[in-house]
């Protein structure tokens, strides 16, 4: 039986192959390109309501974080803006956020050369809107990024990825705004719903309502009813009121003036 001796091992001085690829930082994505670099990154921080403003704060914080994302794709600190104007906005409609019309008007201008988002849905949940971003991003060459990876516009795969991603967003509202709605009229069922309370009341600490604390608002309600079973009638009442100058209580339950009581002129449909 014949022995092959194996193959001599080389020199150890011998030169080592470097292969003549580049190497990128795993954190770098390939469809970042320099023309991109050159241009703003943006991020775009939104919730739908100012109570998701003030309770849901780790996933704002979340969404401010992307800042270090975009600075890891190879932006740098000062190229990087964060739009939070349309805090406590709904992104049903594009119709007053004026942080989104400002920034596709910044991507039209090709200042942008990517937008980073948490999710998807934080940028629009309608697709006309979205489709309208994702049109100027693809005439302009902005990349748009999400917690899921980078995405190119321009590409067709990627573009197709995003129109599905809008289109579950749109649906995803629809889901969430008919499960909320469901929600409250089985409560109303349950005799439970307790919103804006009506004038000359005020929520009670144990949940429903109770008269206004204030004695001049007690008497003025007392007197309404009163005067309405005498009077028989809303317009007969609303003649007695004016006729003897008395006002109605009232305590807005927005702006400026929220809860601060007020005295109104009687109507028709205050009463």
């Amino acid at each position: 039986m014949t022995r092959t001796n194996p193959p001599p091992l080389p020199p150890t001085n011998a030169p080592t192959v470097v292969s003549a690829l580049p190497q990128r930082p795993p954190s770098i994505c390939a469809k970042v390109q320099d023309h991109h670099r050159q241009r703003d990154a943006i991020v775009y921080v939104r919730q739908s309501t100012l109570q998701q403003v003030a309770n849901n704060r780790e996933s704002t914080l979340r969404q401010y974080d992307l800042k270090h994302r975009a600075i890891q794709l190879g932006w740098s600190a000062q190229s990087v803006s964060i739009i939070d104007d349309d805090q406590g906005t709904s992104a049903q409609s594009a119709e007053g956020r004026h942080g989104f019309q400002s920034m596709l008007a910044r991507i039209a201008l090709s200042r942008v050369g990517i937008v980073l988002g948490l999710e998807m849905s934080r940028l629009a949940r309608s697709n006309r809107d979205w489709h309208q971003l994702l049109e100027v991003c693809g005439i302009f060459g902005t990349l748009l990024a999400d917690a899921d990876g980078v995405y190119d516009p321009q590409d067709y795969n990627d573009r197709l990825l995003l129109g599905l991603k809008g289109t579950i967003s749109e649906a995803e509202l629809h889901v969430l705004r008919t499960r909320m709605h469901q929600g409250l009229l089985n409560k109303a069922r349950r005799g439970e719903v307790f919103n804006h309370p009506p004038i000359g009341y005020v929520k009670a600490a144990g949940g429903g309502y109770a008269l206004d604390p204030d004695e001049q608002v007690q008497s003025v309600i007392r007197l309404l009813f009163d005067q309405f079973v005498r009077q028989g009638t809303v317009c007969a009442l609303l003649r007695y009121l004016v006729k003897h100058h008395i006002r109605i209580p009232v305590r807005p339950h927005s702006g400026d003036q929220r809860g601060q009581l007020q005295w109104h002129p009687p109507n028709r449909v205050t009463l």
